[in-house]
């Protein structure tokens, strides 16, 4: 999984979100590294297990000729309280981590395998994330 050898903060605060007003991705928007592409199409959080499980997917799927580019890198803790724990008491615990994604940003990229392998491998890949998805292509 991945994660950030150090961090400055143990915990963030929590961003401000207006569901009415996307936050719009200007940068990581377009593709740079391979031939097609995985683009988010909605704002979520998706976490370092998340990530490792479409990496896997797409990995197996492209076989050795393949290569896959991961363009985002989860450096936000997320924290969690334990089960059964009554209100108050402060923030949880660090549990992981995440990368905030807005519409427009390119999660995945692939290349050196035909259109139609591409295309399959990062269908299932965005199967395996928390937000709708794209496959785009040069």
């Amino acid at each position: 999984m991945l994660l950030p050898k150090k961090v400055k903060f143990r915990k963030w605060q929590s961003d401000r979100s207006n569901p009415k007003k996307p936050r719009i991705e200007t940068r990581g928007t377009t593709l740079s590294f391979g031939s097609f592409g995985l683009k988010a199409l909605a704002t979520d959080r998706i976490k370092s297990n998340q990530i490792e499980s479409a990496r896997k997917v797409m990995a197996r799927h492209l076989g050795k000729t393949g290569k896959v580019w991961i363009r985002i890198f989860p450096d936000r803790p997320y924290t969690a309280k334990p089960p059964e724990l009554g209100m108050g008491k402060g923030k949880g615990d660090p549990k992981g981590y995440c990368f905030e994604v807005g519409p427009g940003r390119v999660i995945f990229e692939v290349d050196g395998v035909s259109d139609a392998v591409a295309r399959e491998a990062l269908r299932k890949a965005g199967t395996k994330l928390p937000v709708k998805t794209k496959v785009i292509s040069r």
